[in-house]
Parts: C-alpha cells; sequence; structure tokens
C-alpha cells in the first residue's frame, strides 16, 4: 500500500471483484469512507463497517448476483492521480455510458457523484468511474 489510499481502494475493490471475494478490507480515511458510502448507495456493494479490531482497516462487502457470482462492478478506473490531476467544471463532467455509470468527484461540497455535481452546479477533480 502506498500513499494513494484511493487508488488502493480502487485496485483491492477491482481485485476482489475480479477473484468474486466478498469482503475486501481497505485503509480507512474520509475519502475512501465517502467513496465507499456512494458504492453503497449506488448499489456497488452491500455495504461497509469499520474492522473492529484495526480501526485504520474499512470493511466492504462486494456484491454479485447470479449463481456465477458476476460483479455489479464492470468497471473501476482511477482518473485523477497524483502525477495528473483532471479537473472538470460542472458542464464538462463526462457522462460515462450514457448515464449508466458514475463518476465520482471531489469538490468543495465533498465528495459526489457527477450528477449529484451537474445539479448543483459544482467541478471537481474527477477521482473514479465505475459502471
Amino acid at each position: 500500500m502506498g500513499n494513494d489510499t484511493i487508488a488502493d481502494m480502487i485496485t483491492s475493490v477491482r481485485n476482489a471483484s475480479l477473484r468474486k471475494i466478498g469482503i475486501v478490507q481497505v485503509p480507512a480515511t474520509n475519502a475512501t469512507r465517502d467513496i465507499a458510502r456512494i458504492l453503497s448507495r449506488e448499489g456497488f456493494i452491500e455495504g461497509f463497517a469499520d474492522n473492529q479490531q484495526n480501526p485504520n482497516i474499512l470493511m466492504l462487502n462486494s456484491k454479485y448476483r447470479g449463481r456465477k457470482k458476476e460483479s455489479y462492478i464492470t468497471t473501476l478506473r482511477r482518473i485523477s492521480k497524483p502525477g495528473l490531476r483532471v479537473y472538470s467544471n460542472h458542464r464538462e463532467i463526462p457522462k460515462v455510458l450514457g448515464g449508466m455509470g458514475i463518476i465520482i468527484l471531489s469538490t468543495s461540497g465533498g465528495i459526489m457523484t457527477d450528477r449529484e455535481a451537474r445539479r448543483e452546479k459544482i467541478g471537481g477533480e474527477l477521482l473514479c468511474y465505475v459502471w
């Protein structure tokens, strides 16, 4: 695990969904909690909770469908990186799959989805996209 906790979280969730693992442990920060809250609210994961033994770990419950355990997360990719930050105003926020996926942004109003940012007319840093 490096200094980029958001990238670590995204990689852990993506690897767990490929291997069909039920519970994923990620570093617990305010940003990762907000992203987990958004993923849970949008239906990509079942839920999340703090680890009782180690408060620095956040436990995510992956969500699967069918007998083959197909993950609800098809693609999860980091957009803005520590070496290359990507910003957008509310008019230029891209749509993922014509609105089927979401983009998670860090704005002055907190971490939110692309739909919320467009509705509130707030731009910000594009963190990742999910579909």
